[in-house]
């Protein structure tokens, strides 16, 4: 049993070193590596000690001219190594708190400056098209970038930010719009945005009204309206971050049942 065990875990250790080299450098030099192995094999079996003792004196230092050759793949595989399933998860949950206290944050200033903005969080189902559909920006969330974005004047304004695996993918982006007939009326471009976004997939879509300065969430086709930036926050880490609620959080109006 161990012995099987034994001999898998080598073999997916040998494997993914040749996933890591294949395609680099470092092939032509395991290759190398390899013939000079052999050529002291067969010194060893024939009349050739001369070769043999060149050879020999070679490997002395193969571990070190390893090194030295090899630093960048060796830093790629341990890279490699951090991103095994397990580490990503754990690195997953942390950057999904963090984007989650940058969205709060930008929200609560926009709503304090009656700025408004939409801004689409994507979950499981993709949300390639409407990304498409925007300008790429592909940064790191936070809350100066997401606040600059919606400033009124700057060509991003209009439109939604949408963020890909912690990251804000593009700005300006169009969404489609609800048309739902128990919609209210005084419902915004944005609001209605966020409805027809999350009716389609399973997208968050945090909404800011410029006209009330209220903060709105927008999930499953309902619209969850006047959330404080405690309540938003409590709601997205449960969505996002898989966290569980301290304590239930009161139903807000929904647009589609206003």
């Amino acid at each position: 049993m161990w012995d099987v065990i034994d001999i898998l875990i080598v073999s997916i250790l040998i494997y993914e070193a040749l996933k890591l080299i294949r395609g680099t450098r470092a092939t032509q030099m395991v290759i190398g590596s390899l013939l000079v192995l052999l050529l002291f094999y067969v010194s060893r079996r024939l009349p050739l000690p001369t070769v043999r003792w060149m050879v020999g004196a070679l490997l002395t230092y193969v571990v070190f001219g390893a090194i030295v050759l090899f630093q960048s793949d060796i830093r790629r595989a341990l890279a490699s190594l951090g991103q095994a399933p397990f580490f990503r998860y754990l690195a997953r949950t942390t950057r999904a708190a963090e984007t989650i206290e940058e969205v709060v944050t930008a929200a609560e200033l926009l709503a304090r400056r009656r700025i408004g903005g939409l801004i689409a969080i994507e979950r499981e189902i993709g949300l390639r098209n409407f990304v498409e559909s925007g300008i790429p920006v592909d940064a790191t969330v936070s809350y100066d970038l997401l606040t600059t974005i919606f400033q009124p004047g700057t060509s991003l304004h209009d439109g939604a930010v949408i963020i890909q695996e912690d990251r804000i993918a593009a700005a300006s982006c169009f969404l489609p719009l609800a048309v739902h007939p128990k919609l209210d009326r005084d419902l915004g471009t944005r609001h209605r945005a966020a409805i027809g976004l999350t009716e389609e997939s399973d997208a968050v879509a945090v909404v800011v009204s410029e006209e009330r300065g209220e903060i709105s969430l927008s999930l499953q086709g309902r619209l969850y309206r006047g959330l404080s930036p405690d309540e938003l926050r409590t709601r997205l880490q449960v969505l996002l971050a898989h966290e569980r609620a301290p304590k239930p959080v009161k139903p807000a109006s929904a647009g589609v049942d206003a």
